[in-house]
């Protein structure tokens, strides 16, 4: 699929109407303005800094007002994108599913109802929600217990066949399968908290009140669905160095190292292997809670009868709410549960395969050149990824046009901005500076690589459009070089080369947490 609209063309038009602005400068596209000279050498210097040393770079900078390409740097070269990627999941998503878009979870039942009694079974349907929590499915019980249900005769049954049984994304590697940003993707699942890392839990190890004794171990949510090993040990004194790992191809978590007495508790988040088993316990002992017993089993996969009754149900927050947690805090799982929801909506098909496709053609439609790019999953954790910076550039021109805009933009993280639903990814960067406030740009890292794709308001009032791909450097981080390129944007004033103004879209609220939720913004942020 090739690119069927032409940002940079269009950007060119834009460009020739604004000579007969240019005035004074005498600038053209062959001969930039002074100001514009001066950037292209302060961006060069920074990209020259030894840690790039051997590094790859693609950096584009495009000012949204007259179509000119302010910088380019091996713009057309495809890099590794990281969470980058994200750019065009989460635009297809608003695009082909829309703002307005939900995921239902609901519970059946088959076979007859007598008095308390249902002889038949209870089907919990999943939607693909990534944000089911254990008090939504707390509430779906309460549901079934309001319609005088006590005793079900049959099964319990886990329908997530709304998507394909493939949990883990295409190229991701073995070892990072135990960590949150890498959890098991299914139609049926329930997060922890208010991140919404669907598919994992929190593990919390407390010191003991004594030396010598092994600490507490806990889970959020409660369940029996995992098995601790727990070697660890509380000692009076010392440093606390908890280890919390989960044994590859089971659900066995095993705890290590030592907590000394009244230290505050160690958390981590771990997936679960199969995450429609977890949500169909933490539904089955909310059930129980409420009065209702499942005399028969829990069974995994199987799909709702046709003739099945409706009993319950739970609708998600919008895909517009949904946006910011997504991009704020950078979430792999949303990423990969929006890839399948827009292949089983657009094509009936609930695959990796079917959602790329769409994304592909949606990308294709906003301007990007297909042909010169590959997305292997929705996140950017494959390393098969590849997107040139001035494709990105041409997405984040083009989606200007869009009725959504406002909405994603402010999904995007902000810099320096410390509250975690703004600032996101960006909260710690650039505070102090021009940048901050005003960059709204999504991360990306994986080890080796780093990018910066978004917005910035420049001194004379014109949205520029940036991304800066670095790959295959040897340092630990090349963060503050895109933080000081992204400065240096702020910083820009063209020398009155045009009179030309887009500005910034205002941005709406960020939503409300639902009542009665603790946010828990403990997690480190890293991608």
């Amino acid at each position: 699929m090739h690119r069927r609209l032409f940002p940079r063309a269009v950007a060119l038009l834009a460009l020739v109407a604004t000579v007969a602005t240019v005035g004074a400068s005498g600038a053209t596209a062959e001969s930039p303005t002074p100001a514009t000279t001066r950037l292209r050498a302060t961006i060069d210097a920074i990209l020259a800094d030894s840690r790039l040393a051997g590094a790859q770079t693609s950096v584009v900078v495009v000012d949204t007002s007259t179509g000119a390409t302010l910088y380019d740097r091996n713009g057309e070269r495809r890099l590794v994108p990281a969470s980058n990627t994200k750019l065009l999941t989460s635009t297809a998503a608003l695009g082909l599913l829309g703002p307005g878009h939900h995921f239902r979870t609901d519970v059946q039942s088959t076979g007859s109802r007598r008095a308390g009694l249902l002889a038949g079974s209870l089907y919990l349907r999943g939607g693909g929600d990534p944000t089911m929590l254990a008090a939504d499915y707390d509430a779906l019980a309460a549901q079934v217990a309001t319609t005088g249900v006590r005793v079900v005769t049959g099964n319990l049954v886990a329908d997530d066949t709304r998507y394909d049984r493939t949990r883990l994304g295409p190229d991701w590697t073995w070892d990072d399968e135990p960590y949150y940003y890498a959890a098991q993707v299914s139609a049926l699942t329930v997060a922890p908290d208010t991140d919404y890392d669907a598919g994992t839990v929190i593990v919390h190890a407390t010191p003991a009140d004594r030396a010598g004794v092994p600490p507490v171990v806990t889970t959020t949510p409660p369940t029996g669905y995992l098995r601790v090993d727990n070697r660890a040990e509380t000692v009076s004194a010392g440093e606390t160095s908890i280890s919390i790992e989960r044994e590859h191809g089971s659900n066995t978590i095993v705890v290590t190292g030592q907590i000394a007495v009244g230290d505050e508790p160690a958390s981590d988040w771990v997936t679960v292997w199969e995450p429609t088993g977890l949500a169909a316990e933490v539904f089955r002992a909310a059930l129980h809670r409420h009065g209702v017993r499942v005399l028969g089993r829990t069974v995994l996969g199987q799909p709702t009868p046709t003739t099945a009754h409706p009993v319950a149900s739970h609708e998600s927050m919008s895909l517009g709410e949904l946006m910011t947690p997504f991009l704020k805090l950078s979430n792999n799982g949303h990423a990969e549960v929006l890839t399948k929801e827009i292949g089983r909506v657009l094509s009936g098909t609930g695959t990796w395969s079917a959602g790329l496709t769409a994304i592909s053609e949606y990308v294709a439609d906003t301007g990007m050149d297909t042909g010169t790019l590959r997305q292997r999953d929705g996140s950017g954790l494959s390393r098969r990824n590849l997107v040139p910076a001035a494709e990105f550039v041409d997405l984040l021109t083009a989606v200007r046009a869009q009725p959504w805009f406002a909405t994603w933009y402010a999904a995007l993280p902000i810099a320096g901005q410390p509250e975690r639903f703004v600032g996101g990814t960006l909260r710690s960067r650039m505070a102090g500076t021009p940048a901050a406030g005003n960059v709204h740009a999504k991360t990306g890292s994986l080890t080796g690589v780093s990018g910066l794709s978004g917005y910035v308001t420049s001194a004379d009032g014109h949205l520029l459009a940036f991304s800066i791909l670095l790959n295959n450097y040897l340092t630990a981080s090349v963060k503050a070089l895109e933080d000081q390129i992204a400065v240096t944007l702020a910083g820009h004033h063209g020398d009155g080369a045009s009179t030309a103004r887009v500005a910034a879209p205002e941005v709406p609220q960020a939503p409300r947490t639902p009542e009665g939720v603790e946010c828990s913004w403990v997690k480190p942020i890293t991608c």
